[in-house]
């Protein structure tokens, strides 16, 4: 069995020891990156066992997605730069699950939030929430925070990185390091600057400076804290993921991609956890 996160073990085995598929029974993987890769493998024909989607699964899109980043993108950023939140003013890229999460977190602490998403129905939701909807080359000069959410690649460009204010924080909490785009910052013209772990300064040459968190990786996983929690439901929705392709008789799944079974998500992941703190608050 694979457990996979982006889809990079699985890639790697497939282009170093494909042969090693004739003995793996399935795939299970956690991120919207990997899942793509996994469904462009599988329309190409060249998915070789079941796989499991469990980032599309209601327990990671709502819990892990959702709670877990609307509390982690505040300890990042607190944890990194010690600011202020209220009167920031901070657009997200994406507004998915994850940005969802970022979002409702910083307006809660006063933050003006803007969004910029590519999907209609997405838009919509953000501006059903209260966000105004921009291109991000509208508001690139003003916003004192760029966080990007998308789960693809040169969100961010140099471009952008030039026309940004001084001192603009920029962070990503999509899965890979890929959504800034990092790489062109490394030029002879550009001093980086290391002020603190994980923190860096990108100065230009008339002094205008940007704070990189992370070097463009995740905010969530490399400046702070997951809850416990959280990861226990993931944990459990990647385990049930993995107990069913490993004991489905065979012919039950085919080389295609697969969502956990939705009561299996309710019954055993939901029930589970929503008694523990119920069982918790009986003992006062």
């Amino acid at each position: 069995m694979i457990l996979d996160d982006g889809g990079d073990l699985t890639h790697w085995i497939y282009k170093k020891y494909p042969n090693m598929f004739k003995k793996i029974k399935g795939i299970v993987e956690e991120s919207v990156t990997g899942v793509h890769r996994l469904y462009q493998l599988s329309k190409a024909g060249k998915l070789c066992v079941p796989a499991m989607n469990v980032n599309d699964s209601v327990t990671k899109q709502k819990f892990d997605n959702l709670y877990c980043c609307r509390e982690s993108i505040l300890d990042g950023l607190k944890r990194t730069t010690d600011m202020m939140f209220g009167g920031k003013q901070v657009v997200v890229c994406g507004y998915g699950e994850v940005g969802k999460g970022c979002c409702a977190a910083l307006k809660a602490m006063g933050s003006i939030v803007y969004v910029t998403e590519i999907d209609p129905i997405c838009a919509l939701q953000a501006c059903m929430d209260g966000f105004r909807l921009v291109k991000l080359n509208e508001v690139i000069r003003q916003v004192d925070i760029v966080i990007t959410c998308t789960g693809n690649k040169n969100v961010v460009t140099r471009e952008h990185l030039d026309r940004m204010k001084n001192s603009c924080i920029v962070c990503n909490m999509g899965h890979s390091n890929t959504e800034i785009d990092v790489a062109s910052l490394r030029t002879p013209e550009l001093t980086w600057e290391r002020v603190r772990s994980q923190v860096d300064h990108v100065i230009w040459p008339d002094g205008k400076r940007i704070v990189l968190l992370a070097e463009g990786r995740l905010l969530n996983l490399s400046c702070s804290t997951v809850p416990t929690f959280v990861l226990s439901i993931t944990a459990t929705t990647q385990a049930l993921a993995l107990i069913e392709l490993y004991n489905a008789p065979e012919g039950r799944y085919k080389q295609d991609v697969y969502l956990l079974p939705k009561k299996m998500g309710k019954t055993k992941v939901g029930a589970s956890h929503y008694l523990v703190p119920i069982l918790s608050c009986s003992f006062f």
